[in-house]
């Protein structure tokens, strides 16, 4: 049973209207705050899109994602979980970004997330654009390469973009396989979708032994067949959790820069998200959230819904490491 200090602040108590916002409603503890050393789960933002090559916003992601989650509450009722009786969870601030340097940036996510690992402490993301999980990789990945599980409409593994620039938010995972943080053998890529450029991404990922599921072999097998092997490759061992949200079809999250029509709807994502219940998790990321485009809030909304699920997994997981 997790400590109380650590539990979110209910709605009877305080509205969840009122109040300084914070992820889920949990104590907010600075990286100075002696209490941090006994977390177990922490919330992070990483403002930045940097990498974004068309349309950005998704800086402004954690922001909205923090206020929204406010209206959460403690238990899944599929799978009666309670992630914050689980263990320790707090949000643990923002990475601070620098808008101008990518390289700069990329180091200080790295940093902080080192130092997040070297407490123990396994860090839910909010970002922020995809290449954001790169420096998240290396420092989770730093002592031998993880196995991932990825939903998105993209596969992430492209090489390059404007004439040989590597790293975008369309790049990241091209970047942790080469990098040595990132096992693709034990990658595993779910919704893949959408017009390509030229496909170079998909060869190159299959030929590095990446599992890529694509939309049409997702929904002709389910959920259930998919999410099956899913599990059997990553097998027990060290795996991340990174889901983009444009994985779910746009008319349930248009919010996002690079939407992708037949996706999932948000149902179907999160029964995806409830079976990875029984994997290894260390980490995860929800990624790609731009508010600018959806003035309604619902992509943030849908957004938070599957940071709770993944938190769900994630808490499960590591009580059963204890």
């Amino acid at each position: 049973m997790s400590d109380p200090f650590f539990h979110p602040i209910s709605g009877q108590e305080l509205p969840r209207f009122a109040g300084v916002p914070s992820f889920m409603r949990l104590p907010y503890l600075t990286p100075e705050d002696p209490k941090r050393a006994e977390v177990e789960l922490g919330l992070i933002g990483i403002p930045w899109d940097a990498g974004t090559t068309n349309r950005p916003g998704p800086r402004h992601g954690p922001r909205q994602l923090r206020d929204y989650s406010t209206m959460m509450r403690r238990v899944n009722p599929a799978s009666g979980l309670d992630p914050f009786a689980l263990c320790n969870c707090a949000d643990l601030g923002d990475v601070n970004p620098n808008p101008v340097d990518l390289h700069d940036t990329l180091e200080r996510v790295t940093t902080f997330y080192k130092a997040v690992a070297a407490q123990g402490i396994a860090p839910m993301t909010a970002g922020g654009d995809h290449l954001t999980s790169l420096p998240v990789l290396r420092a989770l990945g730093a002592d031998g390469p993880l196995g991932m599980i990825h939903f998105d409409a993209h596969t992430d593994l492209y090489d390059s973009y404007f004439g040989g620039y590597r790293y975008t938010h369309g790049t990241p995972f091209r970047r942790a396989i080469e990098e040595g943080v990132l096992d693709p053998r034990r990658v595993v890529q779910i919704g893949i979708r959408g017009p390509m450029y030229d496909g170079e991404d998909i060869e190159w990922g299959r030929a590095q032994g990446v599992r890529i599921v694509t939309i049409e072999e997702f929904f002709e097998r389910g959920i259930a067949d998919v999410m099956e092997e899913a599990r059997d490759i990553l097998g027990d061992a060290p795996t991340y959790c990174s889901f983009d949200i444009d994985f779910i079809d746009p008319a349930y999250a248009p919010g996002t820069g690079t939407p992708e029509v037949g996706g999932p709807t948000s149902f179907q994502a999160q029964q995806c998200v409830r079976a990875l219940e029984g994997l290894n998790l260390i980490g995860a990321d929800l990624v790609e959230v731009s508010p600018p485009f959806d003035p309604s809030g619902g992509t943030a909304w849908l957004g938070v819904n599957i940071m709770f699920e993944i938190m769900c997994v994630l808490a499960k997981s590591l009580a059963d490491r204890r």
